[in-house]
Order: C-alpha cells, then sequence, then structure tokens
C-alpha cells in the first residue's frame, strides 16, 4: 500500500517541505479536575444501611371512611340549612336528639355504640400508623434512588426448589414470614440427620442470595412419609 504523498510548498525547485499542522489540544471539561469525562464517576451517596417496609397506599380504607364522612356531613349540612330556612328539622334528627337526651350513659345500645366507635376508632388508627403490604419484602438497597421487594410467596417458591434439590427429600412444604422460614420436609431415604443437615446448608445459602435487607431465620423440620392406609 502506497504511503501519501506529502504537499510540496509552492516556490522554485522540487524541494519538498511539511506544511504545519495545527491540532486541537484536547482538555478536560471543567469541573471535572483533570479526570477523563468517558469514565464513570463513582456515587458519592452513602447507601442506607437497611432498607424500610414498603408502605401500603390504604385505598379502600381511604374511599370507605370520605364516602362514609361525605354522606353524614352531607346529611347534617341539609337539615342545619332547613332550619336555618324556617322548615323543621328532618325527623331522624330530631329523633337521635331526643335519644341521646333521655338515654342514661349506662344503657346496653349507648355501650355497644361507644365499643363500635372506639373499634372503628383504633382499627383506622392502626392502618395509619402501620406500613402494610405484609407479602412484600424489602431487599437490600444497592443505588440511593432504587428501592425493590420480593414477594414472600416466590421466596417460598425459590427456597422450595432448592429443598427438592436434596438427596431425600421426597417433598418440601415453605412458608415465608417477615422474620422466619418454616420449612417442613419428607424424607423418603437417608438418615433424618444428614438429610436435616444438608437442608440447612443449602437453605441458608439461598436464603443468603435471596438478597434481603432482613433475611429471615430458618425454621426446618424433616419428618419420614406416614404409612398409606
Amino acid at each position: 500500500m502506497n504511503a501519501p504523498r506529502e504537499p510540496r510548498a509552492s516556490g522554485d525547485g522540487d524541494t519538498t517541505r511539511r506544511l504545519p499542522v495545527l491540532e486541537k489540544e484536547r482538555r478536560p471539561a471543567p469541573g471535572t479536575g483533570g479526570a477523563d469525562p468517558a469514565a464513570p464517576v463513582a456515587s458519592t451517596e452513602a447507601l442506607p444501611a437497611r432498607a424500610h417496609r414498603f408502605w401500603s397506599a390504604r385505598r379502600v380504607p381511604a374511599g370507605i371512611v370520605a364516602v362514609v364522612l361525605f354522606v353524614v356531613a352531607g346529611a347534617f349540612l341539609y337539615d342545619i340549612a332547613a332550619v336555618r330556612a324556617h322548615r323543621g328539622a328532618l325527623a331522624w334528627r330530631r329523633t337521635l336528639a331526643r335519644q341521646l337526651a333521655e338515654r342514661p350513659l349506662d344503657d346496653t345500645w349507648v355501650r355497644v355504640g361507644a365499643g363500635v366507635a372506639a373499634a372503628l376508632g383504633l382499627w383506622l388508627l392502626l392502618l395509619a400508623l402501620t406500613p402494610g403490604l405484609r407479602s412484600l419484602l424489602p431487599m437490600r438497597p444497592v443505588h440511593p434512588d432504587l428501592r425493590a421487594g420480593l414477594d414472600r410467596d416466590a421466596a417460598a417458591q425459590v427456597l422450595r426448589d432448592r429443598a427438592m434439590e436434596v438427596a431425600g427429600v421426597q417433598s418440601a412444604r415453605v412458608r415465608v414470614h417477615r422474620r422466619r422460614a418454616d420449612v417442613r420436609a419428607l424424607a423418603h431415604f437417608r438418615e433424618l440427620d444428614d438429610v436435616h443437615e444438608d437442608l440447612d446448608t443449602v437453605l441458608t445459602e439461598a436464603v443468603a442470595g435471596l438478597g434481603l435487607s432482613r433475611p429471615p431465620s430458618l425454621s426446618v423440620r424433616v419428618r419420614r412419609p406416614g404409612k398409606k392406609g
């Protein structure tokens, strides 16, 4: 392959001269401190030590409370407006006022109504103060702006599949809770202690591989299948 010919300067003679070449100097972008702009920049934000639980939107309880308050408030406002317009109060409000004025506090229906109202208030407070979504287990954070969760049924299915890989296990039933994973296995051959030890080893690795923020503790039980008939 022939090399490119160098340009010749104009003038007399056959003297070959190299023309000057201006090269633009590559300078780092401002604020990069001289680093290569194409190089990945490490995140300086610290990851949280433990992920918190996911909060439920509570749409159904909030919708029920909103509808009940709307109906009750609308009925009272309509009745008050009717009285202000020199009309008679509605029959239900006169009956309610008379019952509240005449019934003693130790009446059975008063106690029942107070108990129902107190239970309903405690239920609403419990819904407001607890996160909910108990079936979703938070996973370890890998980025400050990213949160991930694993469904408990999916985690139980993974542990069950790993348990069925252990030699001697005929069947396995796994239930994953927030703090504990219950494993019940049937072994149709091998010693129960050997199967139990292998299950502990395999399932401990499987729980660590789920990537949960708070790995559940294992509770493994192994027994022989019952006799048929």
